[in-house]
């Protein structure tokens, strides 16, 4: 592909793989569905041939929303599945959110697809109605179809779409909606709408967008979080074939939002001209402030913090007079590392900046924050930022955060002309927007009958706010409430704290975010108490479940994920139900285990759905260690597209397996040692799960998240199997500390 615009605008990347267009077209805002004749709203159009366009406003990245949002508009609209188009919106606030991250695409947009779909159908109804001259309420829909009952009449979409556009758009209290019954796709599923282009190599993503006379750049950072150029020399780098300039971009003002972070960039022919250039770059760096910062000495500041009274989050009882009664008491210390995103696509952006405004392409999930940065950063109106959204090659929370966007905005601007910015491997490791780090502590008084008198908790971490509020040290409601203040247990005295931690690196969301290391201490804790309480760890952990209930959560901030909590209650009976059907899915207790054999099981809800996993694990004598079977099931409430569901925790289990095996990013110095998958590896083949087996509870509860609540439960579940497996206790994440591999 060269010459022209590739993936230039929603309709070339996600419709017409092919398509090109000349170096001085703009794509309007408009969309297809903008264009076809029966236009009832922004998400849908329909075409006289037929043709139904369905504008996909989520980014897609490997987790199917560009396929399972469109079949429930298709469903409602009883549409042919094979006379669909998908279009990938551009980033505009017409769609509502577009931020897709929070797995909360089916849950925010299920309802808003119903209606486009019903409200299509509607008009075409109305429109079948009309031209035959008989009753509405007498006409009906089948596949791509109205017909007439009792006449046997019929008339295709296609036949209907003029007609039908002529009609006023009906209220939402005027539609009627199909019956779980009648539905086509909805719990049945499909695969990927783009599954051909994607095994042929026709899918566009950010690294395929070109556009005519396009330069590259290569940025040479900050090495530590706020550092400044003081000097640079770029002689030699200008001596290498290729290169025509080198652009200073400056460091970012206060908190570094999703601002560039500064440096020098090498502007070349292409990337090879670019990376070497950058190579010869002379830079003298004035470091600032974050230079003092060493992973060894912040962990231990963080435990010390967590080991004192902290901020209090949520109280049941009184904890200090139980411990004081005296029992069996146990502490624990959990740690998390700081963790990176190591998508398998390295971020890369096109930006094109001409009179005064920009065109951008990009593999972000969040197209309106790229248009808002970027707008900031030039000085210019959002609506002068058209963000073109390219597929995605992985993103797990780092492509929300469009720094990298903007970089390449700012830089067609300087050289005028379009310039694609490409990080490296090393650039993606080292200048992230770091999952936490975080610490632990955990205490526990048990009374007579092994379960807990008492609980304490504290978590450290420093906070996602600080990259846009440099003083901000404490955990907001939204990460705490993950994990740590919706604790599930039936406790008699409870108490759980948070402690401050000043940042030195970037932090952002990650999959599953504060779940993953709350998860890791709760989940471990439970483990530990049932072998100290001398009990089985599943009847336990059931135990402490207790009941069928709903969590009163008054007088504690908590956010429920954005959720009504009439609508998306924390019901503990749910819990208890995915818990139950793993053990008897998986064989708990069932199953003899040998030396070095053991299983491990956690519970947990996340993003609204909860999950409960169960590890097996084997362990050689050389610490090497297998995973041979997965079993998790999960409540997800309405599961639109099954067999999507099911690979998000097929590869929630890959994830998790690389956080528990390897995943540590440490700095000395304050820049970041790690730099690429030789000393930050991901799980090879060998070592993830053999056999993943999901279980979905049918339900009729409202849509929930599914693509981060598969990690924190496997997480916990994995160490709790080692312990099983060795009598090695895992508190330190990875596991290599225990010298295990």
């Amino acid at each position: 592909m060269t010459g022209g615009i590739i993936a230039a605008g929603a309709l070339v990347l996600a419709v017409r793989f092919y398509s090109k267009l000349s170096p001085g077209d703009r794509l309007p805002r408009d969309t297809n569905v903008d264009h076809a004749k029966l236009h009832p709203s922004v998400y849908v159009g329909i075409d006289p041939d037929g043709t139904v366009w369905i504008v996909a406003s989520r980014s897609e990245m490997g987790t199917t929303s560009r396929t399972t949002l469109p079949l429930v508009l298709a469903d409602e609209l009883d549409a042919d599945w094979k006379r669909v188009k998908v279009e990938q919106a551009i980033g505009d606030k017409r769609y509502g959110d577009q931020n897709t991250d929070g797995s909360h695409s089916i849950r925010s947009f299920y309802e808003a697809m119903r209606i486009a779909g019903a409200t299509a159908r509607f008009m075409l109804i109305q429109a079948a109605a009309k031209q035959w001259g008989v009753p509405a309420t007498e006409c009906e829909t089948d596949l791509h179809v109205v017909i007439h009952g009792s006449t046997g009449r019929k008339a295709t979409y296609g036949e209907l779409a003029s007609a039908a556009a002529k009609l006023p758009v009906p209220s939402t209290a005027e539609l009627k909606f199909k019956p779980k019954t009648a539905w086509r796709y909805v719990g049945k599923g499909e695969v990927s709408y783009d599954l051909e282009a994607l095994v042929t190599g026709k899918a566009i993503y950010g690294m395929d967008a070109r556009l005519d006379g396009m330069v590259y750049a290569s940025i040479e950072r900050p090495p530590v979080l706020g550092g400044k150029v003081k000097s640079y020399d770029d002689k030699e780098a200008l001596k290498v074939a290729g290169v025509h300039q080198s652009v200073p971009i400056d460091p970012f003002k206060q908190a570094p939002g999703f601002q560039p972070l500064g440096g020098i960039a090498v502007i070349a022919d292409n990337t090879w001209a670019a990376f070497q250039g950058r190579k010869k770059l002379n830079i003298s760096w004035d470091n600032g402030t974050n230079e003092s910062y060493n992973s060894a000495s912040y962990k231990n500041e963080l435990r010390e913090t967590s080991h004192k009274p902290c901020k209090l989050l949520r109280s049941v009882g009184d904890v200090e007079a139980a411990f004081g009664k005296g029992g069996k008491t146990l502490e624990a210390d959990y740690y998390v590392p700081l963790l990176a995103h190591a998508a398998m696509e390295p971020l890369v952006a096109v930006a094109e900046f001409k009179d005064g405004k920009v065109n951008v392409w990009a593999p972000t999930q969040n197209p309106q924050a790229a248009q808002d940065i970027i707008a900031k950063e030039l000085g210019i109106s959002p609506n002068d930022v058209i963000c073109h959204v390219t597929l995605l090659g992985g993103g797990f929370g780092r492509k929300s955060k469009p720094d990298y966007v903007a970089e390449a905005a700012v830089l067609s601007k300087r050289v005028g002309r379009p310039v694609k910015v490409v990080w490296t491997r090393e650039d993606d490791i080292k200048f992230d927007y770091y999952n936490a780090v975080a610490s632990m502590y955990m205490k526990a008084t048990l009374g007579g009958d092994g379960k807990p008198t008492a609980w304490l908790q504290r978590s450290v971490f420093p906070p996602i706010p600080s990259i846009f509020d440099v003083n901000a040290v404490y955990g907001d409601p939204g990460h705490l409430q993950q994990g740590w203040t919706d604790i599930p247990y039936d406790l008699p005295n409870l108490r759980v704290e948070n402690g401050p931690a000043k940042a030195h690196v970037r932090i952002g969301w990650l999959r599953s975010v504060a779940n993953i290391y709350h998860a890791f201490a709760v989940q471990s804790f439970t483990d530990e108490l049932a072998h100290a309480a001398g009990r089985d760890p599943l009847d336990y952990l059931l135990d402490l479940i207790g009941k069928p209930r709903t969590i009163d959560f008054t007088g504690v901030k908590y956010p429920n994920y954005g959720a009504s909590m009439e609508t998306y209650p924390w019901e503990t009976g749910r819990l208890r139900h995915v818990t139950e059907m793993v053990a008897e899915k998986s064989g708990w207790g069932k199953r003899k285990h040998g030396k070095g054999t053991g299983v491990g099981i956690a519970a947990h809800r996340s993003f609204l759905t909860y999950v409960a996993t169960v590890v097996e694990v084997e362990v050689n004598d050389q610490g090497e260690v297998r995973i041979p079977r997965v079993d998790t099931a999960l409540d997800a409430g309405l599961v639109v597209n099954p067999e999507a569901t099911r690979a998000q925790f097929e590869g929630a289990a890959v994830f998790g397996t690389s956080v528990v095996r390897s995943g540590e990013i440490t700095a000395t110095k304050g820049a970041i040692d790690q730099s690429n998958f030789q000393d930050y590896p991901v799980a090879r083949i060998n070592e993830v799960p053999t056999q993943t087996n999901v279980y979905i509870v049918d339900s009729d509860a409202p849509p929930a998240g599914v693509g981060e609540p598969g990690v924190p439960p496997f997480i916990a579940a994995f160490c709790n199997a080692i312990f099983a497996a060795t009598g090695k206790r895992v508190r330190d994440l990875p596991i290599t500390k225990l010298g295990l591999s």
